[in-house]
């Protein structure tokens, strides 16, 4: 089985299993279990901030920040196809009363002029404006990235309207490899910022928050209030800490076989895909005269998975468990089947 579908598909190394086995843990909600807290400061070194917070997942990590930068009856302007958005369940509402002001943007990418269109004006009838999000890489959009400068640009801006930033970084590891940056430098000047560590770097679960000291004080009695409070942590936090240490440099193994991906669907019949978008892990396809259920059913008979994302839309991911031989054989089933036709309602 060749599984395109998500980056989160990975599973641990062996090495990364022999850490969770040999981990010394204790109780992290009495702040005891050694393995967590050198994650989080290990991954606040690399971030270059003032502390972190282990948490089970991106979502919460991005909802702790939601709740601790707002207040209820505020908005959070995020992109329209944003993870926070379309993937978290509306919880920015149910959890910190907030509505979201999606704005569609570049490529997935806001950038200041469509962000100050969004801020609410200084009306008593207008719901404020009470956080800014900005995702790098872009899921949806097919991973693409948000420099340094261009984050800095928007940030500063941003703050000088006296807004917070949060950034969802959830695969940033990827954005660091593809612009030979570091991650400090990515998300310099946010307010918050979190990574996943069970997608590309391959731990089976877990997100880090990190920001400064007051706010992941305030993060920790939230992720307690969201059920996220962990016991013996430090097994899990083990792979994480090999995750963080080992995996980013092999990122652009995951980079070039997405990139051979893309080129080749190209130049079948039924794809389209705008290869300049193609910049990190991540291909999104556009589908011709052929629907994603007919493409992704043909797709899976032959062993190969991939998740629609429209009705005429499909991603593929690449990662860690998918080598090159795998990406050359998942390109000649492509070929085979695009040459045969998909079901669709033209082609049926």
């Amino acid at each position: 089985m060749i599984d395109l579908r998500s980056d989160t598909v990975t599973t641990p190394t062996t090495e990364m299993r022999r850490a969770m086995a040999e981990a010394p843990v204790g109780d992290d909600l009495f702040g005891e279990d050694p393995t967590v807290n050198r994650l989080q400061e290990r991954a606040a070194e690399i971030f270059e901030r003032e502390d972190a917070l282990f948490v089970p997942s991106g979502t919460m990590a991005n909802q702790i920040a939601v709740k601790i930068h707002t207040r209820p009856g505020q908005e959070v302007i995020l992109e329209a196809r944003s993870h926070m958005f379309d993937w978290e369940m509306a919880m920015m509402a149910a959890f910190s009363g907030c509505q979201a002001r999606p704005v569609t943007g570049k490529r997935g990418l806001l950038d200041w002029e469509l962000i100050e269109g969004a801020i609410s004006p200084d009306v008593y009838f207008r719901a404020k404006t009470g956080l800014v999000a900005l995702e790098n890489t872009h899921n949806m959009a097919g991973g693409t990235v948000m420099t340094p400068a261009e984050t800095r640009a928007i940030v500063d801006r941003i703050h000088h309207r006296n807004l917070p930033v949060h950034l969802d970084g959830a695969r940033i590891f990827n954005a660091g490899v593809y612009l030979d940056a570091g991650v400090a430098d990515l998300s310099r000047g946010c307010d918050s910022v979190m990574f996943c560590l069970s997608k590309g770097l391959s731990a089976p679960v877990g997100s880090v928050l990190l920001g400064d000291s007051d706010f992941v004080a305030e993060a920790r009695s939230v992720r307690k209030m969201m059920g996220g409070g962990m016991r013996q942590a430090g097994i899990i936090a083990a792979a994480g800490l090999m995750a963080l240490e080992m995996m980013p440099e092999r990122l652009i193994d995951d980079h070039e076989n997405a990139r051979l991906l893309a080129e080749s669907l190209v130049e079948l019949r039924h794809f389209d895909v705008d290869l300049d978008s193609v910049q990190t892990n991540i291909v999104v396809c556009d589908l011709r005269s052929c629907t994603s259920e007919g493409v992704i059913g043909a797709l899976a008979e032959q062993d190969v998975l991939a998740v629609p994302i429209g009705p005429a839309q499909i991603r593929l991911v690449t990662h860690r468990c998918v080598s090159r031989k795998d990406t050359l054989q998942a390109i000649d089933i492509l070929r085979r089947l695009d040459r045969a036709g998909f079901p669709s309602s033209n082609e049926c």
